[in-house]
């Protein structure tokens, strides 16, 4: 699939001419991948409120869930939706990392720490939204002392170079966090997102294998999002979806909650950075 800005198709040049420039095949201009059926996307998006509200759910699990609702698919069919959800369920397990991405998985270094000023922790993480028809995902970074989200990034894929991209967007921004803590997904847990937080002089941290509560500011923050906008307005498109997803943070920033003792994560921010 190309990027849409590759080719003109109103340009003077043929798009032949414009491939042979630009170096791609001629058959990537024309090429559109197949989506999921209208019954998967209905399926993940069931799945995605499941895990919303017990992130502990496997496979088997959630195919217990959804025979309650006299919904019936085969663990494969399950497992691969999952997987191109992005998720993971949580649970103690051995540590099972591919070989080579154990070289990358850090300690918590969060635990006992006493947060106390805005910039010292950011944690972040990627989510699946549904849509009417399809799906994206969704990365954030949110300031862990002000509960204020400092950033985030819509794409319909899940490379590693996003999260860099939304990283270094945020400090332009709102300056260089002292820690920024992930989980022990494929994005932190590869060279790219290592030396490129070791280069901007950012402690690492990571959630421990399985635990639930290691990452939980930002894993709120995406259960109140879709509790509170996403499953009661998908979105057509994903035009529709970043519009709605900006008026949702901009409200979110701006509005006094229990979590930060009735103030305002902007105010909280503003001040204490």
């Amino acid at each position: 699939m190309r990027p849409p800005s590759l080719t003109d198709r109103e340009h003077p040049l043929s798009l032949r001419r414009q491939c042979e420039l630009l170096g791609i095949h001629r058959s990537g201009v024309y090429y559109k991948p197949k989506g999921e059926s209208a019954e998967n996307l209905g399926l993940m998006r069931k799945m995605d409120e499941y895990v919303i509200n017990d992130p502990t759910l496997g496979v088997i699990g959630m195919q217990d869930e959804l025979k309650e609702e006299d919904l019936y698919y085969d663990e494969k069919r399950i497992r691969r939706l999952l997987r191109k959800m992005g998720i993971m369920a949580i649970f103690p397990r051995k540590n099972l990392s591919r070989l080579g991405h154990a070289n990358y998985i850090l300690p918590y270094l969060l635990r006992n720490l006493q947060v106390t000023r805005a910039n010292q922790v950011w944690q972040i993480d990627i989510t699946y939204i549904p849509m009417k028809s399809g799906f994206m995902y969704l990365s954030v970074i949110i300031d862990v002392y002000s509960r204020y989200i400092v950033g985030w990034h819509l794409s319909n894929t899940l490379e590693k170079e996003n999260q860099t991209e939304l990283l270094r967007s945020a400090i332009i921004l709102h300056g260089k966090p002292e820690i920024i803590n992930s989980d022990q997904g494929a994005q932190y847990t590869c060279a790219h997102w290592i030396d490129t937080l070791t280069a901007l002089g950012i402690a690492i941290s990571m959630d421990g294998k399985g635990r639930a509560t290691d990452n939980i500011y930002i894993e709120r923050w995406f259960r109140t999002l879709k509790q509170r906008y996403v499953y009661l307005h998908p979105a057509s498109n994903g035009l529709e979806l970043r519009k709605g997803l900006e008026r949702f943070v901009k409200r979110y920033n701006n509005k006094r909650h229990q979590g930060t003792n009735r103030q305002k994560p902007v105010d909280l921010f503003t001040k204490a950075a």
